[in-house]
């Protein structure tokens, strides 16, 4: 089920990427979330290349080994939007569809605020508009309050590391996070086993340190045409958010809702994420 995987220097690092590497066809670009690697989207690429596009799915930055730095103010949301494109020049992709799950959807919304002039159409899977998300919080949504309430923990320096890798290291912790998800076990030792290497989970956690989504940055208007799937057991993303999400979208949108289905998407509802997103692509 794997796709291959190759490293490609970008925006001065070396990423771990993932393909369904179909030259002649149109680019797609997913970017996956915390904490995952690009192997969640393993059975997307597949479709995709199948369906004839070029599709690619990289280990974001502190995910790839040649592209983890230390310091916290080096995981800003304008520095992994620079990954996002320095890829995409890389590959020669002048314009890209662009996917992304949970913090890979926040990136993916500023990029498509940042560079509307380079991405096709934009798919979130999950993960609501940054400032939906935003005023669900600073108006006191008490959902989204409590769903939100681990932000505070993952930003402590060195608590959520002991925490999710355990006094033994043997990242117990994070395999809870996944506990009665369906996520296929041999993922979930993949996603692990990376973020077990040394300066991983700092270098993933630092993503929640170096952004504070109740205070975000302005992405920019998204005027691309937009995809927004949500479900309605994601534990970390609610429903207020996400039915806002539309009042910040000037472009073409489209909003689905899984029923029944939880916050990981690519990787237990495969079918009904690659339908409704190459409906997406071929609408645009």
């Amino acid at each position: 089920m794997d796709s291959p995987i190759a490293d490609v220097s970008a925006n001065g690092r070396t990423f771990s990427v993932r393909s369904a590497d179909h030259r002649g066809g149109r680019p797609v670009i997913l970017l996956h979330g915390f904490p995952q690697s690009s192997r969640c989207f393993a059975r997307q690429l597949r479709s995709l290349g199948q369906a004839g596009y070029r599709a690619i799915a990289p280990d974001q930055r502190g995910y790839s080994a040649r592209a983890r730095p230390t310091g916290v103010d080096e995981y800003r949301i304008v520095d992994l939007v620079a990954d996002v494109m320095g890829l995409a020049d890389a590959l020669g992709m002048g314009t890209f569809d662009l996917v992304g799950h949970d913090w890979g959807g926040l990136v993916a919304w500023y990029a498509a605020g940042l560079h509307p002039d380079r991405i096709r159409s934009l798919t979130s899977v999950s993960t609501p508009h940054p400032l939906a998300l935003a005023a669900a919080l600073g108006e006191g949504d008490p959902d989204q309050t409590r769903r939100s309430a681990y932000l505070d923990l993952f930003r402590q320096p060195e608590v959520p590391e002991q925490i999710l890798l355990g006094a033994d290291g043997s990242g117990e912790g994070l395999r809870q996070v996944y506990a009665g998800s369906a996520v296929d076990v041999d993922a979930v030792d993949s996603y692990v086993g990376i973020l077990r290497q040394p300066g991983a989970l700092t270098a993933a956690l630092n993503w929640y340190r170096a952004n504070d989504i109740a205070h975000p940055v302005e992405p920019g208007p998204i005027v691309v045409p937009t995809l927004y799937v949500w479900s309605t057991d994601d534990i970390a993303l609610g429903r207020v958010a996400a039915e806002s999400t539309a009042s910040y979208v000037d472009g073409l949108y489209r909003f689905e809702v899984l029923d029944g289905v939880s916050h990981w998407i690519p990787d237990v509802a495969h079918d009904q994420l690659i339908g409704l997103l190459l409906d997406h692509l071929a609408a645009t």
